[in-house]
């Protein structure tokens, strides 16, 4: 059977080939540096692809708003006073059409750049994805790459109406747009003849996250603005898709324009703040031309998890409300934390679609695992890691940095000292840098505990490429066999995953300290697999070897604290 698990690497190209080590707080791009496409070498991406990966998701690529001046190579200015951090939030997209000019070598042939980018990508075996943001856009945005005869969002919008089916934005009318109080954009040292507190916008539109008032808050996302699918917020999300909205086709020319360029992805963000009915007309649509083409949405609402993958098309939704939150408390060690949270998820919240959940531990909008607001410790993350990627047969997903144990220590501008890594700052990632070593991509700068670590990531992402089991493979939990064990605690979690060929028992304690427990396999599942008498387990991960005179009487295992065995039979 053939293995369709995707591992998926994220990626920021602003942060990744970044070799700057200044990290001035609010530093600009010429203080702090900005890492290029071209940095995103063969060489690191082999490294991506021997670590285990299939997919790479390159963050932040499309145009969007910034406060560095590109006006030479004719790019129009952002106005700071709309803008999110030095850099800009890659979330507010300024041209759909077009790369970031800062991700650039040679700016003029920055889709070029792009372009070698992507086949590059695809020459190392690797496949690619980007974001598609289809809920906002920046205030600013303006498209001057787009292809002749494409019309521009809100070109023939009638400003006059508050909503119309045939508008792409919602309008206040009569009123013009005011710059929330308090906001200092850029920092104190950073100074523009645009910052002055206010922004040219009449009649003001509504905000990206459903914010229908002229005067946003700062807490707001002030710097978006709402793209109406035909959606009449101020009369009870009353429906208008009697005839196809005009911002549907262009979202249609949009994807196809990249798709056309290789991109065999799309992250669609916030897919719960677009109506289903127009995911269910675009994906089939798209994949009529691109039957490979696969869409992520990110989604936090379990309610809806059925509808958007069976009904919207989606092929894999995140699975953050789920699995990545009870694997945090279980991390963590809150308390109360147990690992019967994992079952519900599985048992419950995803039940019948697992295949389709994208799990992770850590992502751009997510505190790192070894910052002091997760775990404090990288290395507390292997049980969670293990469980997220062996589970079932959705994808696994790693941010560029948590396999090097990055703790996002300190503020770096517009993003505060909160345990992530910034998309709104120019900015280096020390853990990854050592890493990267100046471009070489070797590691040679990294601490034998950083090495260890991501020795763990390469062989557990390795171990399930190859594994049909565990790629592939049935699932079967095993905590009612073995709850009345002795040894057996709720911060262990054990289960089967099987094939006719290959059978796996996962064993993870997410205790501090180890664990010796005395596995049961049901007797069903001894009789399924044709299991008796004398059985020999290897572990994946490390090669130690576990036996028992009589598997029906159970097999004896040690499993060391935050940690976990992948027994191979």
């Amino acid at each position: 059977m053939p293995n369709h698990k995707l591992t998926i690497y994220q990626l920021l190209p602003r942060l990744f080939g970044n070799k700057n080590t200044t990290n001035k707080f609010y530093g600009s791009v010429e203080e702090n540096g900005v890492g290029k496409l071209n940095d995103i070498t063969d060489k690191a991406l082999a490294g991506i692809k021997t670590m285990g990966f299939s997919h790479v998701w390159y963050t932040g690529v499309i145009e969007h708003a910034t406060m560095t001046d590109h006006s030479a190579y004719g790019i129009k200015t952002d106005d700071p006073d709309v803008v999110k951090g030095r850099a800009g939030s890659p979330y507010a997209i300024k041209d759909y059409y077009d790369i970031a000019p800062d991700l650039a070598v040679d700016v003029p042939t920055r889709l070029n750049e792009f372009q070698d980018l992507v086949a590059r990508t695809h020459q190392n075996g690797l496949k690619v994805i980007i974001d598609f943001v289809p809920n906002h856009v920046a205030r600013t945005y303006a498209s001057d790459a787009r292809p002749q005869g494409a019309r521009d969002f809100g070109e023939d919008d009638d400003k006059t109406q508050n909503f119309s089916q045939q508008n792409d934005f919602y309008y206040i009318p009569r009123q013009p747009f005011v710059v929330p109080g308090g906001y200092n954009p850029g920092g104190d040292e950073f100074t523009s003849p645009l910052k002055d507190g206010k922004f040219d916008e009449f009649p003001a539109k509504a905000t990206g996250n459903d914010v229908f008032s002229p005067a946003p808050s700062i807490n707001d996302w002030f710097e978006t603005i709402k793209l109406n699918y035909g959606v009449y917020y101020l009369d009870g999300k009353k429906t208008y898709f009697g005839h196809v909205p005009p911002l549907w086709y262009k979202m249609h020319h949009i994807l196809t324009y990249w798709a056309e360029m290789g991109v065999d992805g799309f992250r669609c963000d916030m897919i719960e703040m677009v109506p289903v009915e127009f995911w269910a007309w675009i994906i089939p649509k798209l994949k009529v031309t691109y039957p490979d083409l696969i869409f992520i949405g990110e989604a936090y609402d379990k309610d809806q998890y059925y509808n958007y993958i069976h009904n919207g098309g989606f092929d894999y939704l995140y699975d953050k409300v789920g699995l990545y939150d009870a694997i945090r408390r279980l991390t963590c060690n809150e308390p109360g934390a147990s690992t019967w949270e994992i079952n519900a998820v599985w048992n419950y919240q995803c039940k019948g679609i697992d295949q389709h959940m994208l799990r992770f531990m850590e992502n751009h909008d997510e505190q790192r695992i070894a910052s002091r607001f997760f775990a404090g410790d990288a290395n507390l993350a292997i049980p969670g890691m293990i469980v997220s990627a062996t589970l079932a047969t959705g994808p696994v997903m790693i941010y560029s940095g948590q396999e090097v144990g990055e703790p996002a220590e300190g503020a770096s501008g517009f993003s505060g000292d909160d345990g992530r890594t910034t998309i709104f700052d120019y900015w280096g990632v020390p853990a990854h840098q050592q890493w990267m070593n100046n471009g070489k991509f070797d590691g040679a700068n990294l601490s034998s505990a950083q090495k260890e670590l991501r020795g763990f990531y390469s062989k557990l992402l390795n171990i399930v490429k190859d594994s049909e089991a565990l790629s592939t493979g049935g699932f079967y939990e095993l905590m009612i066999a073995n709850e009345h064990q002795p040894g057996f605690d709720t911060m262990l979690y054990i289960y089967m995953r099987y094939t006719q060929q290959q059978k796996v028992l996962v064993i993870t304690n997410f205790n501090r300290t180890e664990r010796a427990i005395n596995i049961k396999i049901p007797v069903e599942l001894l009789t399924q697999f044709g299991l008796t008498g004398e059985a020999i387990f290897t572990d994946l991960l490390t090669g130690t070897t576990f036996s028992t005179a009589d598997i029906s009487a159970g097999i004896p295992v040690i499993v060391g604290g935050s940690t976990g065995l992948l027994l191979n039979l």
